[in-house]
């Protein structure tokens, strides 16, 4: 369906950055984050997820089945895999990550909103249901979910907040999913209620990452803080992470510019109604466009314009992009998912104060 984002960038600039995302597909299924690069499920998943707003459903379906061959019997995936030279994935990095797992679900939902395709949430609902139960088994007491697990099952010590906040998101869209199926999951409703608090109330439950943008922004991209409470978060230090006409720093300290961060950023302000600084966002995000082909680059160092990594333009950056121009435009049914939650996943609950 056409994306067009007035101004800023047409339906033809965003088929033409899908279809260099599609390009890049291995005959897998798997889509590395360039070419001859290792790909991780979550940044897979958000890149099926704009293939299948550019129309391109052959190839979405590849992605997902590529997860569901992969997937691991406790239902988890490991952080990287590569390419082997006979074409065939390998492992790269063994560590299981709760929030790469997560965001399965997060993709399986946005198909629903997109297709309204109940076929295709049947058939992932196994590998969904695995994801999640795998995921919450490194909830901890208090609610917070741990990183991750090492190969032999080891969990960490720790939890993040932008991990936790996106699996917060990931865990509404598994809900939504159990319902949709008839499938009652009143334990996964508590779990996300104690996540959401502990986002909210615990900040200390949290490895400290405040040189971070992501942990700026994800509890507001997450769903988790919104209204005024996610106003106030984004302008306490909107000086501290945004440059002004560039982007969104992924450091507090170094002068980095990331296309993805600045797109995320800009729909956790369209999430709070703050449609002006949103389109300001994405339309700074424009000038990292290669306009032959779709891609941007995925990092720019400031004020020299170096790009970071080197010379990189990557698939996910893509898909970034085309997801905020989708929720700028409401373009799709499917464009609400990261910023206006209310009708489009589960409310959640509201919980005693000793649960």
């Amino acid at each position: 369906m056409p994306i067009d984002v007035p101004g800023l960038v047409s339906a033809t600039d965003l088929h033409l950055t899908v279809d260099s995302i599609a390009e890049w597909q291995l005959p897998s299924g798997m889509i590395p984050w360039f070419p001859g690069g290792h790909a991780d499920p979550w940044n897979h998943v958000e890149a099926a997820m704009a293939l299948d707003l550019g129309g391109r459903r052959a190839e979405a379906d590849r992605a997902y089945e590529w997860l569901i061959d992969l997937q691991r019997a406790d239902g988890s995936w490991h952080q990287y895999y590569v390419a082997g030279d006979d074409g065939r994935t390998q492992v790269e990095q063994d560590k299981l990550d709760a929030n790469v797992c997560a965001y399965v679900a997060a993709g399986v939902w946005h198909r629903w909103l997109l297709t309204s395709d109940k076929g295709f949430v049947e058939s992932l609902w196994p590998t969904v249901e695995k994801a999640i139960d795998f995921v919450l088994d490194l909830q901890t007491p208090r609610g917070e979910i741990l990183w991750a697990r090492h190969a032999d099952g080891t969990p960490w010590s720790f939890a993040l907040l932008t991990g936790s906040s996106s699996i917060c998101h990931s865990l509404r869209c598994a809900i939504a999913i159990a319902q949709l199926l008839g499938h009652e999951r009143p334990d996964w409703e508590i779990s996300a209620a104690r996540l959401a608090r502990v986002i909210r109330d615990v900040p200390e439950a949290f490895a400290p990452k405040h040189r971070w943008a992501m942990d700026w922004y994800y509890p507001v991209l997450g769903g988790v803080v919104l209204g005024q409470a996610g106003r106030t978060r984004l302008d306490e230090r909107r000086d501290t992470f945004v440059m002004d006409g560039r982007g969104v720093r992924c450091v507090s300290d170094r002068p980095w510019v990331t296309v993805a961060e600045t797109c995320e950023c800009a729909l956790a302000h369209l999430a709070v109604g703050d449609r002006r600084t949103a389109e300001m966002l994405f339309g700074w995000a424009q000038q990292f466009r290669h306009d032959d082909d779709g891609r941007y680059w995925t990092g720019t160092v400031f004020p020299d314009e170096a790009r970071f990594p080197g010379g990189e333009r990557s698939t996910y950056t893509a898909a970034s992009v085309v997801l905020a121009a989708d929720a700028l435009a409401g373009a799709s049914p499917a464009s609400a998912l990261f910023v206006e939650t209310a009708g489009v996943l589960p409310p959640l609950m509201e919980l005693p104060r000793d649960l």
